[in-house]
């Protein structure tokens, strides 16, 4: 029944869809295409493996100064404990802990030997990291919707001597804090059969590192593979506990780090077949796009111009892993059009001037970093790699401009940004000096090797430099790092970020990582930072491309 309920949705939705594109206008950018793409995005929606995962015990937070958000948790019983205990009014609440990070579907059981008469409330509060659960949700200061927070409020209206209740929920977790809200004062129950039916789409099993890997190398490793299975759902997911939606800046991350772990490609192509069906009128891909309750564009607002050129790139790699060139052929209009997309945000002398195609610009978690060279220096790096594609598909002829496109723009760099005194590249009016400047002329090509590795070189001594602000732009740093020949800086680079979050207790990697700040949220209110997120599982990447310069 599941299996045809899934398919009739599939052709209801896909019909839908057919019906949209037919009757829009002809001059929509591949509108002739849409529908196809969507069926074959659908034709390649990966099956959910189901694990069932059970708590391992008890856990009471402590308060710890040294701890990640001044909180840790210790042992408080186990399991067995917590089955035997009689639940009843004033019954205290408790934290169960599934000892690691699960994502998916929550169910218990209670048990009585009579039955209730009244209805029998909960709440239960799902956190990722301890200090979720020792701070008060309300009133909520938050910048994005209260609804995100993982608290649910339960109530049984009837409890006979056994029943099992599902939340429908699918929740993002490690320890799950059961508080009594409401019981009949002649009543009492205890729980049993309290588990987790965990899904992801990843499947295969990743190379083994090298024998004499180190200890935190391999530590790093198996947290980013967590974290990449756990956002590999029926989309690459952002994070699955806040949006659960695809987007491009994450796809592009998570396909890298998959390419050297899972290797389920057909995730790859669903997304990118996913972005080409729903990109705007004009062919300009979304950076993000929903898939529940149906799929959509977010809406306004969510054109990144730095997002829908790493489309390009994306698929490039895509082609690159999988062999699959009927892929990059048939979405290779989209690439195209992203590039020319850009080209309008030219100025005469080449320098990328957002005024003229304003898009929300990402690159990090930083409200303070001026964005003109590293929207130049990516620009110039997607049109290079987009490039590559079109000589791995055959159609080099189509872009023969290219070259000369990114060689015009690499040498307005040089002249409008680049400072040969200081080795150092100096983005906007006020000529700051910041790492993702100097990353992303590396990255493009508009520095040479040597020119990179002393601007990196520079930029790290330098104490006013606007720093990295996410484990997403920091990827690029050690990308760059390795591209200049500073493998050793790559090295303990990955070691002290992504091994700072080891350290404090990750089991996934998080949104958001700021070793000076451990309540840094770019939403007002840390709670509702994402703990597993798809942008930071890429130590997978690095390790296992590179054992010369990581397992070692």
């Amino acid at each position: 029944m599941t299996r045809l309920y899934r398919a009739f949705a599939c052709f209801c939705l896909f019909s839908l869809l057919a019906y949209a594109v037919s009757a829009q206008d002809t001059s929509i950018a591949f509108g002739p295409e849409r529908a196809r793409w969507f069926r074959i995005a659908q034709e390649v929606q990966p099956v959910l493996q189901q694990t069932v995962v059970e708590p391992v015990g008890l856990v009471r937070p402590v308060r710890d100064s040294s701890a990640f958000q001044g909180w840790r948790m210790e042992p408080a019983g186990d399991m067995q404990q917590f089955y035997d205990m009689t639940y009843k009014r004033g019954t205290p609440s408790v934290i169960v802990d599934f000892g690691r990070h699960v994502t998916g579907y929550f169910s218990f059981s209670l048990h009585t030997d009579g039955w209730s008469d009244a209805p029998t409330r909960f709440r239960f509060t799902f956190g990722e990291v301890p200090a979720e659960l020792t701070t008060p949700f309300d009133p909520y200061p938050g910048g994005l919707s209260r609804g995100w927070l993982q608290d649910e409020i339960v109530t049984v209206m009837t409890c006979p001597e056994h029943i099992t209740v599902p939340i429908d929920r699918r929740m993002a977790f490690r320890y799950v804090k059961i508080e009594l809200l409401g019981v009949s004062g002649s009543f009492q129950f205890d729980f049993t059969g309290m588990r987790v039916r965990a899904v992801s789409s990843a499947s295969g099993t990743p190379m083994e590192l090298a024998a004499g890997t180190p200890e935190m190398i391999r530590r790093i490793n198996a947290v980013g593979l967590a974290t990449l299975g756990e956002c590999m759902q029926t989309v690459y997911e952002d994070g699955p506990k806040r949006d659960l939606r695809l987007w491009i800046g994450d796809l592009y991350l998570e396909a890298l780090a998959n390419s050297y772990s899972f290797k389920n490609h057909d995730l790859t192509k669903r997304c990118l077949y996913l972005l080409a069906s729903l990109a705007d009128s004009t062919g300009w891909v979304s950076a993000t796009v929903y898939e529940r309750p149906e799929w959509k564009i977010q809406g306004k607002g969510t054109h990144c111009m730095d997002y829908s050129l790493l489309y390009g790139v994306a698929l490039a790699d895509y082609v690159k892993y999988s062999g699959d060139t009927a892929t990059g052929r048939d979405l290779w209009p989209v690439v195209k059009r992203q590039v020319e997309v850009a080209r309008e945000a030219l100025d005469p002398a080449g320098i990328y001037d957002n005024a003229l195609k304003p898009s929300w610009l990402v690159f990090d978690w930083k409200s303070d970093l001026n964005r003109d060279a590293s929207i130049q220096g990516l620009m110039t790096f997607a049109v290079d790699r987009s490039y590559e594609l079109a000589r791995m598909l055959g159609t080099e002829k189509e872009v023969s401009d290219w070259p000369k496109l990114t060689a015009r723009m690499k040498s307005a760099a040089r002249n409008a940004y680049y400072d040969r005194k200081s080795g150092l590249v100096l983005s906007g009016p006020d000529k700051q000096a910041s790492y993702l400047s100097q990353v992303w002329m590396v990255l493009s090509g508009t520095l040479s090797a040597k020119e990179g590795a002393r601007a990196l070189s520079a930029i790290m001594e330098r104490p006013d430099a606007c720093r990295i602000g996410s484990p997403y732009a920091y990827h690029y740093f050690i990308e760059a790092l390795i591209q200049c020949g500073l493998e050793e800086q790559a090295r303990t680079a990955l070691i002290d970020y992504w091994g700072g979050m080891v350290h404090k207790g990750a089991d996934t990697f998080w949104e958001v990582y700021d070793p000076e700040d451990d309540f840094k949220s770019p939403y007002g209110f840390f709670p509702i930072n994402s703990y597993c997120h798809a942008w930071s599982c890429t130590p997978v990447y690095f390790i296992n491309k590179y054992p010369e310069v990581f397992q070692r």
